[in-house]
Order: C-alpha cells, then structure tokens, then sequence
C-alpha cells in the first residue's frame, strides 16, 4: 500500500489526516520530491483512463497554453504531460492491494479501508 501525491496539496493533507486519525500508516511518495516513471503511469492507466488521472481543475492544468491542453487527446500524450508535470496527476493516488484510487474521497476510502 502506498499514498501518491505532492505535500503541499489540500487534498493530500485531507487524505493524511483522515488515515492519521484512524492509525492508519501508509508511505507516502511526493511526486515531487521522488518523481513519477512511465512505467508507473502505464501500470496505473490500465486500471483508470488517462482522462480520469489528469486532473483539469488544478492549477497546473489552468495555467497550460490553450494549444498545450488541447495537445492532451491521447494516453501517450497524457503520460509526456504528467512526466513533465507530475503536478497535473489527480491527487492523492491510494494504491491498495494492487488497485488504483485516484482522489480522495471519504465514503470511498471508508469503504476500502473497513473504518
């Protein structure tokens, strides 16, 4: 089990401190500080579409030039764009028993974690 994100992001803190709250220890990897690799993105983009994990409402996305975000139409593209910018990954990323959730949601995790 892992928890993938960047520190500084809320949604990361909220994830954090929900699995602080409920004693549950998860290493976490910041993008960041740690980078992401092709073969990660691929390995996570055969369980979601690469639709699902670029995050369009983030900052990041916001500020791409207009051609740059309309460049974004395929998984190959999807992937140069989040290596490039790790920053544009929906965010956190729980990966559980070899599956993949991107977000944070607290029904969601609630669920998966049985708390």
């Amino acid at each position: 089990m892992k928890l993938y994100g960047i520190s500084n992001c809320n949604t990361v803190k909220k994830a954090r401190d929900w699995l602080a709250q409920r004693d549950i220890e998860v290493p976490f990897h910041d993008f960041r500080k740690h980078g992401v690799t092709e073969a990660l993105l691929k390995s996570w983009l055969q369980q979601v579409g690469w639709e699902r994990l670029v995050n369009r409402q983030g900052a990041t996305w916001r500020q791409l030039p207009d051609e740059a975000k309309a460049a974004v139409n395929s998984e190959a593209a999807a992937i140069r764009l989040m290596l490039e910018k790790p920053s544009v990954i929906r965010r956190p990323v729980l990966e559980k028993e070899g599956a993949i959730h991107p977000g944070f949601d607290a029904a969601t995790w609630r669920a998966l974690f049985g708390k």
